[in-house]
């Protein structure tokens, strides 16, 4: 499996799939499964929950300096 991958297509599910997002909120590992379709150990699941949180919160920080920067 791609973990990169996995993580990208996660990402835009969230941005993209207000109802996905919100499952992925309240119970990210179950969302996860549900979307790759493959019952991994917690463990494993978590590392790629991970990886999507730490792309959406890159991502929201990245529109906010590109905001910032519009005001200079």
């Amino acid at each position: 499996m791609d973990i990169k991958g996995k993580i990208d297509e996660i990402v835009s599910k969230v941005k993209n799939d207000k109802g996905f997002a919100a499952k992925f909120a309240s119970n990210p590992i179950q969302a996860v499964e549900s979307l790759i379709g493959i019952d991994l150990p917690d463990d494993q699941i978590k590392t790629v929950v991970d990886g999507v949180k730490t792309k959406l919160a890159g991502d929201e920080a990245g529109g906010i300096l590109g905001s910032i920067k519009k005001l200079f």
